[in-house]
């Protein structure tokens, strides 16, 4: 299971739910995926997160850092 976040923000212009990962904001184009509903998009961005990892593990580049809640 990973532990990356994911902000998903609805879009009247497309008329779909916009997925981004923060985490991911300084190795890859925003928004990262996308769906019709809160379940796709949140699914949708789910694979990605597989892919990118994935992927940087083969090339051997760092993955970035899970950003965690810090309670105070």
């Amino acid at each position: 299971m990973n532990r990356y976040s994911m902000i998903l923000e609805w879009s009247d212009e497309d008329n779909l739910y916009l997925v981004t990962i923060p985490e991911f904001s300084d190795l890859v184009l925003m928004p990262c995926t996308q769906g019709k509903t809160r379940t796709e998009a949140i699914r949708n961005g789910e694979e990605v997160i597989e892919m990118y990892l994935e992927s940087w593990q083969a090339e051997g580049i760092p993955s970035p850092q899970p950003h965690l809640l810090q309670l105070a």
